[in-house]
Formats: C-alpha cells, sequence, structure tokens
C-alpha cells in the first residue's frame, strides 16, 4: 500500500499494470513515458526475454512536489504475462494502490483475457488485496487491429461492474494517458479519504492530474 510519511512530507504510490502476455501491458508504459513531462520522469527500465516479452517487470518512478513541499513519486510497474512467472506477478502486485488491467481486444484473446483476471483476482487475495474496494480500471487494447471484440459487446460485459473502462491503442498512444490518469484519480480519491490529502497539503485531485500532465 502507499508510502507516507507527514514529517518528511513523502507520498509514494505503486501502481501495477496487469494482464495477458503480449496484451500491450509494456507498450502502454513506454508511451505513457514519452507523453509526461520528462523532467518528472525517471529512466525506463525494462527486464526481457530473449523473446521480447516481460520477465520480471517494468518500472517507471514519475516525481510531482506540491506547492507545500509533499513529494509524491509514483511507480509504474508491469507484470509478465506468462503462466511460468506468476511468483514474479505476485511480488509485483504486492502492495499496490491501483491496478490497470490491460485486455487484448483480438476476438481470439476472450479466453487469455478471461484467464488473466481470474489470475488478477487470485493473486490479489494471496498479497493481501481487497480487489472489491482497489482502484481498478480496465484498458480494452489493440483497437487498431482488424480481428477485435465489438465495443458494444465489451461495454455489455465490462459496464455492469462499474469500472472505468477505456478502449485503446497503446502501440499509437490512444487512451495510454487517459487510462493512466483515471486510475491516479481512483487512488488519489482513496487515499485523500485515508489521509486528508486536500486538508494536510492542498494536494487537489484535480491538481495532482495536472501536474502530472503538464508538458514541457
Amino acid at each position: 500500500m502507499a508510502e507516507y510519511d507527514p514529517k518528511a512530507k513523502r507520498l509514494i504510490i505503486k501502481i501495477v499494470y496487469y494482464g495477458p502476455a503480449l496484451s500491450g501491458k509494456s507498450t502502454n508504459l513506454m508511451r505513457l513515458h514519452d507523453l509526461l513531462n520528462p523532467t518528472n520522469c525517471g529512466e525506463f527500465m525494462s527486464f526481457e526475454t530473449k523473446g521480447d516479452r516481460t520477465l520480471f517487470f517494468d518500472f517507471m518512478p514519475l516525481l510531482i512536489k506540491t506547492a507545500d513541499g509533499l513529494s509524491v513519486k509514483i511507480k509504474l510497474y508491469t507484470v509478465p504475462g506468462q503462466v511460468a512467472h506468476d511468483a514474479t506477478r505476485k511480488t509485483v502486485l504486492s502492495r499496490a494502490d491501483g491496478v490497470v488491467f490491460v485486455a487484448d481486444s483480438q476476438t481470439n484473446q476472450s479466453v487469455s483475457n478471461f484467464d488473466s483476471f481470474d489470475n488478477l483476482e487470485k493473486n490479489a487475495v494471496r498479497v493481501g488485496l481487497d480487489l472489491e474496494h482497489l482502484p481498478l480500471v480496465i484498458q480494452l487494447n489493440k483497437r487498431d487491429l482488424p480481428q477485435i471484440v465489438n465495443e458494444s459487446e465489451v461495454r455489455d460485459r465490462w459496464e455492469t461492474t462499474g469500472l472505468p473502462l477505456v478502449f485503446a491503442s497503446a502501440l499509437y498512444g490512444r487512451g495510454v494517458r487517459q487510462t493512466f490518469l483515471l486510475a491516479l484519480q481512483s487512488v488519489y480519491r482513496r487515499l485523500d479519504t485515508q489521509y486528508a490529502l486536500a486538508a494536510n497539503h492542498s494536494l487537489t485531485e484535480n491538481n495532482m492530474l495536472a501536474i502530472v500532465s503538464s508538458q514541457p
């Protein structure tokens, strides 16, 4: 969970991108790194296999600071999608403040999406996360491809959950920023209830999103 030190004026948030192999989790982080203010971003790091699939995780720290000196570090991770690396997925998911589930929109990936979301639910329990209350955003990625599940079917399936839903093409940067900001927005609301960020540090939802979104 979030690390908050009011005396040191430091808050560390962790957001994890989860989903099946090759759904576009790493691509989301790469495009997001390109879109955000480079003065606020740390170095993008990736650990990959020879097959160009994420073996461990991608990590991108993003640092913002409020007017009263509160430093907010946002750590972004992706989990490996392959079934063989479930132990690593659990490790990365542990202590997450929010999750983005990146689903593959291709019609032949429905089973993989289902299995991966089922795995997310099980691993959340194993690492002590309450998925019923954990900020969670669903991204339907690869909308640029020809053989994809139609939008109305996706909405019928997901909108009953009440979870934020984004249609995206991470390869071209579409929906990447929106997905991240929705996740951060949800995380902020939960942390503000817990730590009174607006009252104690004047860190409102709007100014945090504005700081994150600012361009050079």
